[in-house]
């Protein structure tokens, strides 16, 4: 999510399971998000706990993943949220399908004068951030289930991780090496035909000489004929 958050211009701190506290000492007025996202503060910033009264700085997101005490999650975690005054909180249920009372993505937004409020509910595989400005999507299945970052129109095109980004950055290099190698060999080719032309120009240039010597040679031998018939026909 930091590469993604930086390639947009939006550096900011993105952390995991680390206690936000927003009113100084009430240390149960406190949420530990599966993943949020603190706007404006450096991206390798020292934080083992944050305390929104040292900075002022509020999550402009937060992910939830749902527990086993479904219930608690879908009714207690939202006022918390509203509580801290999170821009964005999207709560996720990898196990909504085993319920009829559970449902796989919640989206909460900001929205005055409301307040945090509930903009969406869905079992389908995807819902929007605008928060993030991407989209978050379910991807695989029972213990491979994974949220995964999404852009395009639909959010048909998952966002690289950092193993995928390396390995898409060789495959890259191999087809870069590649092309350089088959540029150079047409290079050589060319050069080869090249140098092979010459020496055939070359050779039919030895070849025209070597006509022109012999066709002399034979000339001058018929006149040296010539001349010696002649000088032997006069009468002495």
């Amino acid at each position: 999510m930091e590469r993604w958050l930086a390639a947009r211009g939006t550096p900011c701190f993105v952390g995991a399971d680390q206690f936000i506290y927003w009113v100084q000492y009430a240390p149960t007025r406190s949420v530990a998000p599966d993943l949020y996202v603190l706007p404006g503060v450096p991206i390798d910033a020292d934080v083992k706990a944050w305390k929104v009264w040292e900075s002022g700085v509020v999550p402009s997101f937060a992910l939830e993943v749902v527990s086993d005490d479904f219930r608690k999650d879908y009714q207690e975690t939202p006022v918390r949220y509203a509580d801290l005054g999170v821009s964005e909180l999207v709560v996720f249920d990898p196990l909504a399908t085993s319920s009829p009372e559970r449902v796989r993505w919640q989206v909460f937004r900001h929205v005055p004068p409301m307040g945090l409020s509930v903009v969406e509910r869905s079992d389908g595989d995807r819902v929007r951030s605008e928060a993030l400005g991407c989209w978050l999507r379910a991807v695989g299945a029972a213990a491979e289930l994974r949220v995964r970052l999404a852009t395009g129109a639909s959010g048909d095109e998952l966002v690289h991780t950092e193993a995928e980004a390396e390995r898409a950055a060789e495959e890259a290099e191999r087809r870069r090496e590649g092309s350089r190698a088959r540029r150079q060999g047409s290079r050589a080719r060319r050069q080869g035909s090249r140098a092979g032309r010459s020496r055939a120009a070359s050779s039919r240039h030895r070849a025209h000489a070597t006509r022109q010597l012999k066709a002399e040679g034979i000339r001058r031998r018929r006149l040296l004929h010539r001349h010696v018939d002649a000088k032997s026909a006069a009468p002495s």
